[in-house]
Order: structure tokens, then C-alpha cells, then sequence
């Protein structure tokens, strides 16, 4: 049987989605067999598609984005019963917002994701930065849970770096009492 979204998304709802108070399904339990690929994709910027067009109700997507795990790098939409894979382009979340509390080492940074998943930047969320070999542009990243990560979108990241500061030779960012190294100090102007 091929899989599809339909099917996929009434699995879900036949697994009672998500706990009676309102958290994620627990993905990292069920281990069921791998059913196929789906035609299914994230794009960069969060958009998900299904066989080729995107899809436009918000509350399918969230859905989706609750079962979605990774393992050894691939991407998977799971149920108690069914596991397909599916493609991410980059990474599958954007954090598109972030709140800003205290100063220094006592700062927090809460982030939202385009799907509405919360998370305070620190030890068990840290936030990373990858740059282009080519071109040096910055990509940063914030794990949202279980080795799944969000892109900090760009308006983001510029007001981001504004809370910048320097540690031990490092520009970054202090977060949930860690520090997240975004550039060397000694490459700033």
C-alpha cells in the first residue's frame, strides 16, 4: 500500500495525536516499519508541500510537524503504526521570533517557530552557526527537540546579533547560562 497524507493524517488523529494536555506525540517510542516515501517536502523557509504544491492549511502542517523525526539524518513522519520518509531541505522548522530577557550571562532567549513550538535557548536547546565555505554566509540554528532543528530566520538573526557580545575570544550569544560562539572575534571589523 502506498502511503499518503490523507491516510498518514488519519493515523494520527487514530492515535489520539497528542496527550490530553496538549503535548507532543511520544515519536520516540514507536518504532513501526518503514511503509515508503512520501511525496513530501519542507522547503527552507517552512514551507511543506505534498506532491508538489504546497500545503496550506496551518493546522495539517502542525500536525505533521508533531510526528516528524529524525534518524540517522533521514526524516520521518511516524505513527504507532506507519513510518514514512520524507525531504527536508535544510532544516524542518523556522524559528521566526524571539523573546529577549536579562542582560549578559543571565540573558534567555525564547524562540517561537513558524508552527508555534517554544524553546529557551540554553544547554538542552543550543543554538549553533554554520557558514558557507563558499560565500561565509551565516546560517544559524536553534534544536527545538530530539535532533530536530529550526533555521533563526534572518530578521531574527540580525536581532540577534545586536545582543551580541565577546567571551573568551568568541562573538556570540549567552543564553540559559551558555554562551554560543557565532564568530571568532578576531574576524570582526
Amino acid at each position: 500500500m502506498t502511503p499518503s497524507a490523507d491516510g498518514l493524517a488519519a493515523s494520527i488523529k487514530a492515535a489520539g495525536k497528542a496527550s490530553a494536555k496538549g503535548g507532543l506525540p511520544p515519536v520516540h517510542l514507536w518504532n513501526p516499519p518503514f511503509c515508503g516515501d512520501l511525496d513530501m517536502r519542507i522547503a527552507r523557509d517552512g514551507t511543506w508541500f505534498y506532491l508538489g504544491t504546497p500545503i496550506g492549511r496551518f493546522e495539517l502542517v502542525k500536525l505533521f510537524s508533531s510526528i516528524l523525526k529524525r534518524e540517522e539524518g533521514k526524516y520521518f513522519l511516524v505513527t504507532p503504526v506507519e513510518k514514512v520518509g520524507i525531504t527536508v531541505d535544510d532544516a524542518p522548522f523556522v524559528a521566526v521570533d524571539f523573546e529577549a530577557r536579562g542582560e549578559g550571562a543571565a540573558q534567555e532567549l525564547l524562540f517561537t517557530t513558524h508552527v508555534g513550538d517554544q524553546m529557551l535557548a540554553g544547554h538542552d536547546h543550543p543554538i549553533r552557526v554554520e557558514r558557507d565555505a563558499e560565500t561565509g554566509e551565516p546560517s544559524p540554528y536553534v534544536l527545538v527537540r530530539s535532533d530536530l532543528e529550526a533555521l533563526i530566520d534572518r530578521k531574527s538573526f540580525y536581532r540577534l546579533v545586536e545582543l551580541g557580545c565577546h567571551h573568551d575570544g568568541w562573538f556570540g550569544l549567552w543564553s540559559g547560562g551558555a554562551f554560543f560562539p557565532v564568530i571568532p572575534s578576531d574576524e570582526l571589523p
